[in-house]
């Protein structure tokens, strides 16, 4: 199986910019999507059932804001679209799928800078990590699980082009990278980086603005995290710098049986 996850920054702007053309040639069973930030009947009978692939989108009630959105080959078992927290769930955040034992989790974590840039908003998006978090240990009882998406956080100083200048900003706060932290401690794992261990400079997002992208002056704030049975199962993990259409780049995982 192969699992791509990649915000998009906007279902429809990306749509205009080739989205159709990678699913079709990315080979992905499965592709989890990030920032939608569109209704369902708001976008085209092409990229909600593009050929071979079943879509399944979660909105936020406020228009043109958040959303995720997951296309599979085959039609899940089960899908669930809700959290169970109200101001999660309103913010259309979460999609969980499930095939056979294994359970894929797509995630638009919160930002938590706040309008004002003063990190007003770190203890909502810290409250979501903790309310996933109990969803993918209730998970994990099941059989393996992916837990996917745009976390908003670079977990260590190697995950961003220039650490020093951010650890007072959120995405690189300590609270936030002690979440991860912790969930690598009690068995899950960062796909790329177990593959990766020591390799600087790859990044999923950079600024749209100072040649940021054609520098390389980014973050890895996206990833593939996966219990110790689903990690067991992955045979190549990888980033797609090349690949363009949003801020952020997609993210992926061979598996095997």
């Amino acid at each position: 199986m192969r699992i791509i996850s990649w915000n998009v920054n906007g279902l429809r702007a990306c749509i205009k910019k080739g989205f159709l053309d990678f699913l079709s040639a990315s080979n992905a069973d499965v592709l989890a999507i990030q920032e939608v930030r569109a209704f369902r009947h708001q976008l085209d009978p092409a990229a909600l059932e593009p050929p071979g692939y079943t879509s399944h989108l979660v909105s936020a009630e406020r228009p043109g804001y958040s959303g995720v959105g997951i296309y599979t080959r085959q039609q899940p078992d089960r899908i669930e679209t809700s959290l169970g927290i109200d101001e999660f769930d309103s913010e259309g955040r979460c999609i969980i799928v499930r095939f056979g034992r294994t359970t894929l989790i797509n995630a638009y974590f919160p930002k938590g800078s706040g309008a004002n840039r003063d990190n007003s908003r770190v203890p909502y998006k810290l409250s979501f990590y903790d309310a996933l978090y109990r969803k993918m240990q209730t998970a994990r009882k099941r059989g393996p699980v992916f837990v996917m998406g745009d976390y908003n956080t670079a977990h260590q100083e190697i995950d961003l082009a220039r650490p020093k200048t951010n650890h007072r900003n959120s995405g690189f706060l300590p609270e936030e990278r002690d979440v991860l932290d912790r969930w690598i401690k009690n068995g899950w794992s960062d796909t790329f980086r177990i593959q990766h261990p020591e390799a600087p400079g790859h990044y999923t997002w950079w600024l749209q603005w100072g040649g940021a992208r054609a520098n390389n002056v980014g973050w890895r704030i996206d990833y593939i995290f996966a219990s110790p049975s689903a990690q067991r199962k992955v045979s190549n993990a990888f980033i797609m710098p090349e690949i363009t259409g949003s801020d952020h780049c997609p993210v992926g995982i061979d598996t095997g049986s």
